[in-house]
């Protein structure tokens, strides 16, 4: 017998259209009891609560159903977006910011976090947080096995509790469990992160309030584990790739650098052999070091002296450098000066200082190298020709001081350049030891001036140009002391001058008084050393009445000129009596009032005289050596006035 139709009440599809209204707002489980209340309170039977009771069950499990499926999907959009991530990662701390932050997003909960074990110290720490609200929290380092994060770095399995701190499956630990409480966590989720079956850190989803973790969030919390551990990886394989690709390509600048430095090294070579088959100089082959190499260089003979730059450069660490480089026969680095040195026999020969302020690379150093031996070669080839012209002008000095009666000096002195005809200058350098040293600052000094030198004992004599004897042996003195590093005295005397000379040397004034000039400067230094003036130089008319003794030409007017010639002026401009009172005075021993008596004038006449004769003559006219040359110069003045001839 079948069932005969029915018609649904009008209050129960009322009650259908109203579940369908809340599932399509997306309302509350709560607002789904809604329509069953209505029913209730408008008087329905108990069929049709009870269908409503159906209706709203089945809504339900319609809404659990979609909001499953949304979750889902916001799930599968959030893997999608980190594999997006992944695909175009060029920050590592921007992806793993991203992955724990839609960690916290998607399980909902205050705060996720990232921490990565550390080899080296054998424990994992905190990487990246979102939502930490505690500084030391974000500073916490786990102890394998310790905490919730340590067992699960330990293991490599997921663990959750809805309440840390009542749960006795985690080993706390005063530090971690001050962390987590000063964050305020509760209840804590965390999963592995793995590269195969490497765990390499751990990821945490965690709340401050109590919660359970269902499977399907614990799912997905691996599988975002499981892209940030790719990401770390995806990161160090780039890290490795552009290491590698950085370190080909610094190979290839070292290769590209290498074969640049040779052929930089080889066209130096080739300019400076070149520079020295043409006959260039020590400026040239430095001209060549600073092109190629750049900065600023100095080339010191080798008494440190500079051929080339400046001294002012150079401080004791490059002379230590020097002799450092000299000992290991490579370039040796002090500060911002780079530095070769050349010895022959264990006596230096040369050394170049390079300054710069860029690194000079091994290859460039052995250019530096090599200039330097360059140098050396023609500072040899230059001393070997001065040595050889040096013989050549001392043997000519020697005759013209021993044999000048000799037919040809003349010429033998026109071939090295020296004008015998011009006005000549004598001079005797005495020092102590260093023959070879001083012998070969004479000749250098002969050559560049056109003269000649000769070594001679313990002395060097020298011939050169000049007028002044005076002033050129107070130069030998002071060049020839720096050069020896121990004092050397000079006297000179001038050689030079209009006369006749000997059968077949016309002119030969100058040839026939190379003797006595010599004979005169020898005396003038002895003078020197005797009057306790070791170290300086002088001509005999600069040395007062000892010049009257060894002179050859006994220069009475000059001496009373350098003596008495103030004097001896102002009386004649003046017509005063400053000659007779100063007479009168040492004649007196000294007294004013005698000096006084025997002029017949006032003894304050006697006073403002001789104080004119102190600003005349200076402040020490009564010092006992100038009193003495004073008295003689009165004498010879007096011998001159009534001896004419004298």
């Amino acid at each position: 017998m079948e069932r005969p139709l029915t018609t649904p009440a009008p209050a129960s599809a009322e009650g259908a259209r109203a579940y369908l209204d809340l599932l399509a707002r997306e309302a509350s489980a709560l607002e789904f009891e809604g329509p069953i209340l209505q029913a209730r309170a408008a008087g329905a039977d108990a069929a049709t609560l009870e269908e409503l009771e159906q209706a709203k069950v089945a809504a339900l499990k319609v809404r659990a159903m979609l909001r499953r499926r949304a979750r889902r999907e916001a799930e599968l959009s959030a893997l999608f977006d980190t594999a997006g991530d992944l695909a175009g990662l060029r920050d590592l701390d921007a992806v793993l910011e991203a992955i724990v932050h839609r960690a916290r997003q998607l399980l909902g909960t205050d705060i996720a976090y990232m921490t990565l074990n550390d080899p080296e110290r054998g424990d994992t720490y905190m990487r990246v947080t979102d939502g930490s609200i505690s500084a030391d929290f974000r500073r916490l380092r786990l102890a394998m096995g310790a905490g919730l994060g340590g067992l699960v770095a330990q293991t490599g399995t997921p663990y959750n509790t809805a309440d840390y701190f009542a749960d006795p499956r985690f080993r706390h630990t005063t530090t971690i469990d001050g962390a987590v409480q000063e964050e305020g966590l509760v209840a804590i989720l965390g999963v592995p992160l793995r590269l195969g079956p490497q765990v390499i850190g751990v990821l945490f989803a965690a709340n401050r309030s109590a919660r359970p973790f269902a499977q399907e969030e614990v799912a997905l919390l691996c599988s975002l584990a499981a892209h940030a551990a790719v990401a770390i990886d995806t990161a160090r394989l780039l890290q490795e790739t552009r290491a590698a690709l950085a370190e080909l390509s610094g190979a290839n600048a070292v290769i590209s650098a290498h074969s640049q430095a040779i052929e930089r090294a080889a066209d130096a070579h080739d300019r400076m052999t070149g520079l020295v088959l043409r006959g260039g100089g020590v400026e040239d082959v430095a001209a060549v070091v600073t092109e190629v190499l750049g900065g600023r260089l100095t080339v010191l003979d080798d008494e440190g002296r500079p051929l080339v730059g400046e001294a002012r450069e150079l401080d004791a660490g490059v002379f230590d450098a020097a002799q450092s480089s000299r000992a290991l026969g490579r370039t040796v680095k002090r500060g911002d000066a780079y530095v070769a040195s050349v010895d022959v026999g264990a006596a230096p020969l040369c050394t170049l200082v390079l300054r710069t302020d860029r690194p000079v690379s091994d290859t460039d150093q052995r250019i530096l190298e090599r200039a330097a031996l360059v140098t050396a070669l023609l500072l040899l080839f230059r001393r070997s020709v001065a040595e050889a012209e040096g013989r050549v002008r001392g043997e000519l000095l020697d005759d013209l001081v021993s044999r000048p009666e000799l037919r040809g000096l003349r010429d033998r002195a026109r071939r090295l350049g020296v004008d015998l005809d011009a006005p000549h200058v004598l001079v005797v350098a005495r020092h102590d030891g260093q023959r070879e040293r001083a012998a070969f600052w004479a000749s250098s000094q002969a050559t560049l001036a056109h003269g000649l030198a000769a070594a001679r004992g313990d002395e060097v004599v020298l011939l050169l140009p000049g007028d002044r004897p005076g002033a050129l042996a107070r130069r030998v003195a002071a060049e020839l002391t720096a050069s020896l590093g121990r004092p050397a005295t000079a006297g000179a005397a001038p050689a030079a001058g209009p006369g006749t000379g000997q059968a077949g040397e016309p002119g030969g004034g100058p040839v026939t008084s190379v003797a006595a000039a010599y004979a005169e400067a020898r005396r003038c230094a002895g003078a020197l050393v005797a009057l306790g003036r070791t170290g300086d130089g002088a001509s005999a008319e600069e040395l007062g009445f000892v010049g009257l003794l060894v002179g050859e030409r006994r220069e009475v007017a000059g001496f009373l000129s350098g003596v008495l010639g103030p004097v001896l002026d102002y009386d004649a401009r003046r017509g005063t009596a400053l000659v007779t009172t100063l007479t009168a005075y040492f004649g007196t021993g000294g007294s004013l009032s005698r000096t006084a008596e025997a002029l017949h004038i006032h003894v304050n006449t006697v006073t403002q005289r001789l104080d004119r004769v102190g600003q005349l003559l200076g402040v020490d006219w009564q010092e006992p050596d100038h009193a003495l040359e004073i008295q003689l110069a009165l004498r010879l003045h007096r011998l001159r006035t009534h001896m004419p001839d004298a």
